[in-house]
């Protein structure tokens, strides 16, 4: 009974922040297009009018955008998860649930803007005439690593947010250094094997490069292709955050309440 309780409740705080993020918007859910995209067309401008990277990278279009989407998706979860506990810290104090809601209704409500971004790629990847092969089958369980690494990862912050307020500072500068050091902009090609080597031991480097692998063409770089037997680490490492930021995240909600 209890169970199915918080899942009603689990349903209902992730649709209502997600209808939240539009609140008093003109264009409403359109944002959740409208900023990707924005960025993607001023990004694509740079990088193949002025640095001519596109060229190398057939259907850099669709390469690009996808880069763009799924980085947003992490940045978004990562950052709204950060401060769902203490956002809500008055009905912490006044109400008992399992403080694990927050996260994870944020959590949904940033995946229920990836499966709409995700839907847009493929139309666009159609209409630039990209080739699919049976190898999509593999998305729901790409989607889903990509959702329990992105948890994992807000456990910790969300976690650690309540009792540390700066590091809201010191992941916004990590986050930006993590998005340069990914394959997101550039291929992989250009960057030198050693340096790529350990860019793909990244979890996201590694969930990003397969998203593009299943959308676009298998020819392009893996985890395991740069990095042999070593390139399944980012895969274990992703349950390894996810249990670790779980036990975390349940080890300080005990004081929640207390510090909020």
């Amino acid at each position: 009974m209890k169970r199915r309780k918080y899942s009603y409740l689990i349903k209902e705080l992730a649709i209502t922040d997600f209808k939240l993020k539009f609140k008093g918007s003109f264009f409403g859910y359109l944002w959740s297009l409208a900023k990707p995209l924005l960025l993607f067309l001023v990004l694509y401008t740079v990088f193949t009018r002025i640095f001519r990277i596109g060229g190398t990278i057939p259907n850099y279009p669709v390469y690009l955008l996808l880069g763009v989407m799924l980085w947003g998706f992490f940045a978004e979860t990562t950052n709204v998860c950060m401060t769902s506990i203490v956002g809500r810290g008055d009905l912490i104090r006044k109400v008992y649930f399992p403080k694990i809601i927050l996260p994870i209704s944020s959590s949904l409500s940033a995946l229920i803007s990836l499966v709409i971004n995700l839907i847009v790629v493929f139309g666009f990847a159609v209409y630039v005439g990209v080739e699919f092969s049976t190898s999509l089958l593999w998305m729901p369980l790409v989607v889903i690593e990509f959702y329990i690494l992105s948890l994992g990862v807000a456990f910790f912050l969300a976690s650690l947010f309540v009792r540390y307020r700066d590091i809201v500072h010191i992941w916004e500068v990590f986050a930006q250094a993590l998005f340069y050091a990914t394959p997101i902009l550039y291929p992989l090609a250009l960057v030198p094997p050693d340096f790529a080597r350990v860019m793909m031991l990244s979890p996201v480097a590694q969930i990003i490069q397969d998203f593009r692998r299943i959308i676009i063409s298998p020819t392009i770089e893996s985890s395991v292709s740069v990095n042999g037997i070593i390139g399944l680490l980012p895969y274990f490492l992703t349950i390894i955050i996810f249990i670790l930021g779980y036990f975390v995240f349940q080890r300080m909600a005990m004081k929640f309440a207390e510090e909020v």
